[in-house]
């Protein structure tokens, strides 16, 4: 089984009827947090995020609704592909990447995540804790410290 990420605050979603994205909102719950060191940002969305759940509450225009297409306003009345083996405080459950939901208009699942709002922020530690000899072969610049070093010089001079 491969992993999936779970969904957070900041959420790119996209109707299959719509014409642009919106970031999700997570509106249900104020104590679960992933993937932010300060835990102020990224909540964690859940099946219980319905409703008018989005920034911007809009998708653009709506081609399900006809002919010319009227503004979208999506309205979520259930999430699919959720993950079930963890309940959160606010009694619903984890959004993964590949969750859908189901907008009340549409009435099917036509609103996919495009992106699932995690972002690594490598914080301090992370680098302090970085093997120096590793650094030259990921990075590909040679010696980090040596490099650094002639940036430094080479800005000092000029």
């Amino acid at each position: 089984m491969s992993q999936k990420h779970l969904v957070c605050q900041g959420a790119i979603c996209k109707c299959q009827f719509g014409v642009t994205p919106d970031n999700l909102k997570v509106l249900t719950q104020q104590k679960i947090y992933i993937n932010d060191e300060k835990s102020s940002k990224k909540l964690v969305a859940s099946t219980m995020d319905l409703g008018p759940t989005f920034e911007k509450n809009t998708f653009g225009t709506c081609a399900k609704m006809g002919s010319p297409p009227p503004p979208c306003v999506p309205n979520i009345i259930q999430w699919d592909g959720f993950y079930d083996k963890v309940t959160l405080p606010n009694r619903g459950n984890p959004l993964l990447e590949d969750s859908k939901g189901t907008c009340a208009i549409a009435g099917t699942p036509c609103i996919e995540i495009l992106f699932h709002g995690q972002v690594a922020e490598p914080s301090q530690q992370n680098v302090e804790n970085t093997d120096d000899e590793v650094i030259p072969l990921i990075s590909g610049i040679g010696d980090f410290n040596e490099s650094i070093n002639n940036q430094i010089v080479s800005f000092s001079t000029d």
